[in-house]
């Protein structure tokens, strides 16, 4: 059959490295189709241009290509409606509808299906004026975490540890950094302990188990500096044990689908559990509807099985049918290449080699922000590459990522230096 991945980012280009070996293509004439892509994903998969928030234009190329499946990467065109309109045409997609991607298009959605359905996450209270969120932070009291209610592009969210810090979030929200996505805000009760990601596979009634991951948010080594959209993740995320993902599994994960299916949104496609894992278990932080980035890139390099086929069975309500996802034992890390000035104003245009001397060892460089300058392959975006690698330990596949960043020759990138420092340290006894 023909596929169709919409997006351009790491994330993407990880998904059409795998699309692009399932069986699901296997015929002459089977094509792989990205919109609108990225030079890397170009190796494995024929760029198109097509605006995804146009579903006019994005139907009529599924009807011209003979679409078998869509593949929505980001979150913008899920919460925009884009997968109602492809259900609506008999389009086979992999995404959640509108209704259905509140859970990441607005916290207090998330916020409030969890009370309904008595999920355990921290306590909270929705705000519109910047009136009512400062007697919110007065209840609270710091620290305390701010988040804008809609999509901000991983932006929007503030750990404030000082009631100044609060104040300050609170004042941003609501002067309009943040646009439309800060109409509204939520205001949490801050968790103690450790954070970690899991992933599951839904058609709106079975459930299962994808792969554990752990990202690392800061911009600097130790966890330092501001927020950005991730600078490196691993995966498994061994922190988070079979008997944690279970109780994650039952106590948050399957009373959502089974609520959203309750209430007449039914969920299909994938569920990304931002966790904290507190002394008394998993507590939802947040919801995304969409694979995670960078945690994709290093899930997908220990995937096993065919992933075309099984997001293929999530689209046609059949995942019960098919083989739960199979994940190697080994760990995958990736390393984010960012351009200097992320996650301010990052300088662009810069020159990027080494690729081919990056991956010799069998690290795999995703692109993430780049474009191609008269065949020179520059930086376009804040994180540009994520140099990703596998060893049978956290410190292995550290030590094989890192090799391959220094392989690389893109003067104006930095990194973090220290992914994955909380495994390794546990895995060295300390």
């Amino acid at each position: 059959m023909n596929i169709l991945l919409l997006g351009s980012g790491g994330r993407e280009h990880a998904l059409a490295w795998r699309l692009a070996q399932s069986r699901l293509l296997a015929n002459d004439g089977d094509t792989l189709y990205a919109a609108p892509g990225n030079p890397g994903i170009a190796a494995h998969a024929t760029c198109v241009k097509l605006d995804a928030a146009d579903h006019a234009a994005v139907l009529a190329f599924c009807e011209e290509q003979r679409i078998g499946l869509v593949v929505v990467g980001p979150e913008a065109p899920l919460v925009d409606g884009l997968a109602d309109s492809l259900r609506g045409a008999g389009v086979p997609v992999f995404g959640p509808s509108q209704a259905a991607a509140q859970l990441e298009g607005s916290k207090g959605f998330t916020k409030d299906l969890c009370a309904r359905a008595n999920i355990p996450t921290g306590g909270y209270a929705r705000v519109s004026s910047h009136a009512a969120a400062m007697a919110a932070l007065a209840r609270f009291g710091a620290p305390v975490v701010i988040k804008a209610d809609g999509l901000a592009a991983g932006k929007g969210v503030t750990v404030a540890m000082t009631m100044a810090e609060a104040e300050a979030a609170v004042a941003d929200i609501f002067a309009g950094r943040f646009g439309a996505a800060g109409a509204e805000a939520v205001i949490e009760e801050f968790l103690e302990g450790e954070e970690a990601s899991f992933f599951a596979l839904t058609d709106g009634h079975t459930v299962v188990p994808f792969a554990s991951a752990q990202d690392h948010k800061r911009v600097g080594d130790g966890d330092t500096g501001p927020n950005t959209g991730g600078m490196g993740a691993y995966s498994p995320a061994r922190v988070l044990t079979p008997a944690l993902e279970a109780e994650a599994l039952t106590r948050i994960i399957v009373p959502t689908v089974k609520t959203l299916a309750d209430e007449g949104m039914p969920y299909s496609g994938v569920l990304f559990l931002g966790l904290m894992l507190t002394a008394t278990g998993p507590q939802l932080i947040e919801y995304n509807c969409r694979f995670g980035d960078p945690e994709t890139q290093v899930m997908l390099m220990r995937l096993e099985s065919d992933l075309g086929e099984l997001l293929l069975a999530c689209a046609e309500n059949r995942l019960a049918a098919v083989e739960p996802p199979r994940f190697s034992p080994d760990t995958a890390l990736t390393v984010v290449m960012a351009a200097q000035g992320y996650p301010g104003t990052p300088k662009q245009g810069g020159t990027i080699g080494g690729i081919a001397a990056a991956e010799a060892g069998g690290a795999r460089v995703f692109h993430a922000g780049t474009t191609l300058n008269d065949d020179v392959l520059v930086a376009s975006g804040g994180r540009v590459l994520n140099v990703t690698a596998r060893g049978r330990t956290v410190t292995e596949a550290q030590a094989a990522a890192y090799a391959a960043v220094d392989a690389l020759d893109f003067p104006d990138g930095f990194c973090r230096r220290d992914i994955g420092w909380r495994e390794v340290a546990r895995e060295k006894g300390g």
